[in-house]
């Protein structure tokens, strides 16, 4: 093998089959969906990482029209997602049909849930959607390695999710080895060096940078707003989000009920569930505060007790629990979105992924949280294009509690920052990837001959 044979395969790019086609791309969507679809049934399989609002469950159900006239279609959602995504379907004039078993229905596209897989591992299908993919990550690896290999034959994939974290190359390597382009070890042994102590921790190399984003964008498209790859961002500009405090005292005499001397600052999760407890009945009182009234809201807990008590507290108020069926979890949820709960009351990894609730602009937190990204996601449930009000997020903490939510706030800077890198990064690939623009380049047209030296050059017999 020759020197530029061997820099050819290192470079060389995946290639799959293109998706089957019923002509133009329905009109229903809006010109940039048109072209993120065109370029996904192009690829054959693809990411979709769009933020939130920007009209996924169209996009992908428009896909799956298209892919069934090579067989079945497959969509895994969570929880209540696919309900919605039976409704938003019938906009497009798209059959799609939940099903619990394969043999619930003879449907070209069938939707279920994550929960569910195990009944559908083993059927036929031309293509699969993973909607919310994003949340392969929160599953033990057993489930991951399950849907990656269950559909490891499906020459169709599609994966459709928020835009990832610049920094979360799990979540990248993830999709990378769903949609057959990469496994993730490969992923990481190319383009990243492993120089500390965590074994988790990985850096992208810098000399890589470039090239890794320039790869991604062969099999995903990051987009934040439509004018990311060229569109007018029109309606797509989100309402103001207030972010409001309450801070509650803390009652040292509390403290010394549960073994302290007095009240610490919150540092670790212990302490932070400890202050909780000794703080509920205060939350709870405030919460239903600012719940009074005929105004819809989202009330998001973390412990069982502070939520059952929520619920009794608040008029009007349901709960979303995960002791509940996943039927009355889903007629809650749904009942919620369709304006016939006032309030409803649930954690946020139990309905903080891929609702769409912008017909309610308050929401509570009974507590500031180390996570942002469960904080992130249970936000954009109402803080998502298509939201026409401003929206409120209340956040009831104690007092003890400032530096989780100034490292929360820390977090918050670091992910936008990054991530507007890492779409400026991806933005010119994804102009050539996507909408097949071509950049302009002088070619170098030499004018002399170069004369290497006499000691560099070589006869050869």
């Amino acid at each position: 093998m020759t020197y530029e044979a061997f820099i050819a395969g290192k470079v060389r790019t995946h290639s799959f089959e293109s998706c089957p086609r019923r002509g133009a791309i329905s009109q229903k969507l809006y010109p940039f969906q048109r072209l993120l679809v065109d370029w996904a049934l192009r690829r054959g399989r693809a990411a979709l990482f769009e933020d939130c609002g920007l009209g996924k469950t169209f996009q992908q159900v428009e896909w799956a029209h298209h892919v069934t006239l090579a067989g079945r279609v497959l969509i895994l959602a969570p929880l209540a997602v696919a309900e919605q995504t039976v409704l938003e379907a019938q906009k497009l004039s798209v059959p799609v049909v939940y099903a619990r078993r394969p043999s619930d229905t003879d449907c070209p596209i069938v939707i279920t849930n994550y929960d569910l897989l195990e009944h559908f591992v083993g059927e036929q299908w031309a293509g699969v959607v993973l909607d919310e993919s994003g949340i392969l990550k929160a599953y033990d690896g057993k489930t991951r390695n399950e849907i990656i290999t269950s559909f490891a034959d499906v020459p169709f994939r599609l994966a459709c999710t928020a835009t990832p974290a610049p920094n979360d190359f799990t979540e990248l390597g993830n999709h990378s080895e769903f949609l057959g382009v990469k496994k993730r070890t490969e992923m990481l042994s190319e383009f990243f060096v492993h120089d500390s102590g965590e074994t988790q921790e990985w850096r992208l190399k810098g000399h890589a940078t470039e090239a890794f984003w320039r790869w991604v964008c062969t099999w995903a498209a990051a987009v934040k707003r439509p004018s990311d790859i060229g569109f007018d961002d029109g309606a797509y500009n989100l309402p103001p989000l207030e972010m409001i405090e309450h801070v509650i005292d803390v009652d040292h005499a509390d403290a010394k009920s549960q073994g302290l001397l007095f009240a610490p600052d919150v540092r670790t999760l212990a302490d932070q569930r400890a202050t909780r407890r000794m703080t509920m009945s205060k939350r709870v009182q405030k919460a239903a505060e600012l719940c009074a009234g005929n105004e819809t809201a989202l009330v998001w807990a973390e412990l069982n007790d502070e939520a059952d008590a929520c619920e009794d507290a608040i008029a009007d108020a349901v709960q979303v629990k995960g002791s509940d069926s996943p039927e009355d979890k889903s007629a809650r949820m749904l009942g919620f979105a369709a304006g016939k709960h006032r309030v409803l009351v649930s954690k946020s990894r139990i309905c903080g992924h891929g609702l769409n609730f912008q017909t309610c602009h308050k929401m509570v937190f009974l507590g500031a949280s180390h996570s942002f990204e469960q904080t992130y996601q249970a936000i954009r449930r109402c803080w998502r294009f298509g939201q026409t009000n401003p929206v409120e997020v209340h956040i009831i903490r104690a007092e003890t509690e400032g530096a989780i939510v100034a490292n929360y706030k820390r977090k918050e800077t670091q992910a936008e920052e990054l991530s507007d890198q890492m779409v400026a990064l991806m933005r010119d690939a994804m102009a050539d990837e996507i909408a097949a623009a071509r950049r302009e380049n002088d070619a170098y047209q030499p004018s002399r001959r170069i004369e290497l030296p006499r000691g560099l050059v070589s006869e050869v017999a």
